[in-house]
């Protein structure tokens, strides 16, 4: 327990999760996989102004900045085997832009949901690019 017993384990693991993932905002390659995964500047049909478009790597559609993430092809967390260490969490969470993708948020949704599910049944088989066997 951490904090003289202020927090719990799993408040603890969740304000590491999200301080390193806060990171990842800045990391190089995550912005070289949006850089690759540009589109152009188009008008974005919802507000009629000009704005860049990514390409979806699964369903190849385009999508403004804001309906699109960058997802990890191989989970950080392996579903097969869970949480290991902090040092292969971080290992994995800044990965190389080979172990990236950029996901619409409906591509991501179904792909995380897949994960869990696959999670669940202590089994994982991911495909990069999101196909799931």
């Amino acid at each position: 327990m951490r904090n003289s017993g202020e927090w719990t384990e799993g408040r603890y693991r969740s304000f590491i999760t999200s301080t390193l993932r806060g990171g990842m905002r800045r990391w190089p390659p995550k912005w070289e996989t949006l850089k690759d995964a540009f589109a152009g500047k188009k008008v974005n049909k919802k507000t009629g102004k000009q704005a860049m478009h990514y390409i979806c790597a699964c369903c190849n559609k385009q999508y403004v900045a804001k309906d699109v993430q960058v997802d990890h092809v191989n989970p950080v967390v392996d579903t097969s085997t869970g949480f290991v260490s902090w040092d292969v969490y971080i290992d994995r969470l800044f990965c190389e832009k080979e172990n990236l993708q950029i996901l619409c948020s409906a591509c991501h949704k179904e792909k995380t949901g897949k994960e869990k599910t696959d999670a669940k049944r202590g089994r994982s088989v991911v495909t990069p690019h999101n196909k799931t066997v």
